[in-house]
Formats: C-alpha cells, sequence, structure tokens
C-alpha cells in the first residue's frame, strides 16, 4: 500500500518569554515521526494537553505564527511546503475537527458544506454529491435547511464527517472527535472510519481515547511529553500485554480496569521539564545509567517502532 503520509523527525517549539524580555524556547513535540498508508488507520495515543493535535495543525499548515516547525511532512512522497499545504487542505487532505463548533451558525448546512462556488454548474454538480455523501450517513434533505444549532450532537458530527469526505480526500485527519459524546455516537462516528478505510482512505486519528483507538485503529502511537515512543499494532493490546515493547506502553495497558488498574507513580513531565535523557527516565523500573542523559531513537523492530535503549543492539 502507498504511504499518503510520512512525518519525519518532526520538532514543534514556541518562543515566550519569562522574566521581563528574557525568552525560552518552549518544546512541544520532539523529533516526532509516524507514516500513515491508504486504506490504513494510525491512532495517535496520547493524553489531553500533551500537544498531539498540533500535528494536525503541522499537517494542514495551520500553526501559529509564534511556532517553530522542523523536519519533514510528505505526502505521497512529496514533501510539502507552506504553499503545498494550502492547496491540498480541504481536496486530498481533510480535516474532521475535534469540536463541532467548526461549523458556522449563521450558515445553513448545505451552504457551508458546499462553500463558496461562482460558478453555477459546478454548484449544481457539488450539490448533488452533497446529498448523495449526506444520504450515506443518513442526514437527509431537511438537513440542508438546518442551522447547527437545530442538529443533535451525533447530527453535527455526521455533518463534518460528510463535509470532510465531500472532495474525495486520500487523508483524513480526526482530532479529537469523540470526547463529550454519547456511547451510540462513539461507535457511530468510529464506524465512519471504518468506511473511510473501507474506500482506500488513510485516516490519522489523534485520540486520548484509548477505548476509541483499540475499536478502530491498525495501529497505535503511544505520545509521550512530546515523542511517539512506540508504534504498536493494535492486536498486541491483549493478553497480558506481553507484545508490547516499551514500559510505558505496558503500564498504560495495565491501568485499563479490565487489566487490573495498576497504577504507575509519577506524572508526565509537563512541557519544559523534560531532562536531556529519555523522557519516561524518572517512572521506568527498567532503566539504565545512559537513560539519565541520552535520548534513545524511533528504532524500526519489523512492523512496530520503539524508542528503548533495552532494544538496542548490545543491550
Amino acid at each position: 500500500m502507498e504511504k499518503v503520509l510520512d512525518v519525519e523527525n518532526v520538532s514543534i517549539s514556541f518562543i515566550q518569554y519569562t522574566q521581563g524580555l528574557n525568552q525560552r524556547e518552549l518544546k512541544v513535540i520532539t523529533d516526532l515521526t509516524l507514516d500513515v498508508s491508504e486504506g490504513e488507520i494510525l491512532a495517535v495515543l496520547g493524553s489531553s494537553g500533551s500537544g498531539k493535535s498540533l500535528l494536525a495543525h503541522a499537517i494542514f499548515g495551520i500553526l501559529p505564527e509564534n511556532a517553530n516547525l522542523n523536519g519533514k511532512i510528505s505526502y505521497k512522497g512529496k514533501e510539502l511546503s507552506q504553499e503545498d499545504k494550502e492547496e491540498l487542505r480541504g481536496k486530498e487532505i481533510a480535516l474532521i475537527p475535534q469540536s463541532v463548533n467548526f461549523l458556522d451558525p449563521l450558515m445553513k448546512i448545505s451552504d457551508q458544506a458546499i462553500g463558496h462556488i461562482d460558478s453555477k454548474e459546478e454548484k449544481a454538480e457539488k450539490k448533488i454529491k452533497q446529498r448523495e455523501i449526506f444520504e450515506h450517513y443518513n442526514l437527509g434533505p431537511d438537513v440542508d435547511e438546518m442551522y447547527p444549532f437545530q442538529l443533535s450532537g451525533g447530527m453535527a458530527r455526521r455533518v463534518l464527517v460528510s463535509t470532510a469526505l465531500l472532495s474525495d480526500p486520500k487523508l483524513v485527519v480526526a482530532d479529537e472527535p469523540t470526547p463529550g459524546l454519547d456511547e451510540k455516537t462513539v461507535e457511530e462516528t468510529l464506524n465512519h472510519f471504518r468506511h473511510m478505510k473501507e474506500d482506500g482512505v488513510g485516516v490519522l486519528l489523534i485520540t486520548h481515547d484509548i477505548h476509541a483507538a483499540l475499536e478502530v485503529a491498525d495501529r497505535i502511537g503511544i505520545f509521550y511529553s512530546g515523542y511517539v515512543i512506540e508504534i504498536a499494532k493494535a492486536e498486541d493490546f491483549s493478553g497480558d500485554g506481553e507484545n508490547l515493547l516499551h514500559p510505558y506502553t505496558k503500564s498504560l495497558y495495565k491501568a485499563l480496569p479490565a487489566n487490573g488498574f495498576e497504577l504507575v507513580k509519577g506524572h508526565q513531565p509537563l512541557h519544559g521539564e523534560i531532562q536531556e535523557g529519555c523522557p519516561y527516565y524518572s517512572r521506568c523500573e527498567m532503566r539504565f545509567e545512559r537513560c539519565k542523559n541520552e535520548r534513545p531513537q524511533l528504532r524500526d523492530m519489523g512492523d512496530k517502532k520503539i524508542r528503548c535503549f533495552k532494544y538496542e543492539e548490545g543491550e
């Protein structure tokens, strides 16, 4: 399968003013590497506030002006410039945003789904396609004339998904699509992603909901303090977690109520608290001396990736 997204060694930081006019560089994402193939769902799983949504903003070229972006983001083998991102977004690359507040409260649903089109002929064609997709997601003709406040939460979520698919995207980035939804609507939303996968679309699912990630993803990237520390297959999250590699991933799995609710002391370092070495050093029970001052690289382990010195040659 062709890769539709390749993120290589991406780092995102911000310049902050501290006391007086002193500045410091706040690193939020560091050395992030992952890829998504056509017809695949990759979930990036991390705690709320960890900065993972900045990955979506970087892909679409909508980072704040004070952000510093380094590394490579490629689409179908081509490294994207800012101009490329602006050209592709909303077309071959589509965003399903975190909040239904992205819907314009002053526009009818059909008008904002189609967008501004001057040509009457093109607008008529887009309207036909919009109606076909809306019908696929059980949104009847009456929805077209509604305003966002008239929609239920589930309907609004379906509108966002449908609108994202109007341009026949090859890559869909879903940024925290399930918070605040009831169980039925969550399952409905996940089914949308399954349909996209069946249609050959690559899906990057950014979430803090491990249950949603395990339900729908092919692979799961574990995000910790601005780093992807492991990319595992979804089926590795089974049994006693014996197929998981990183100690944090294992502890995350064992902390689930169904697996004994085993907790690990300490907390995930905040941005600016991370030391020179491994970000998991203070909580790790199998750490080496070198972990304190050296940072492991993301290493290929067949169809998995791991950032841990335990799996370095010679360890």
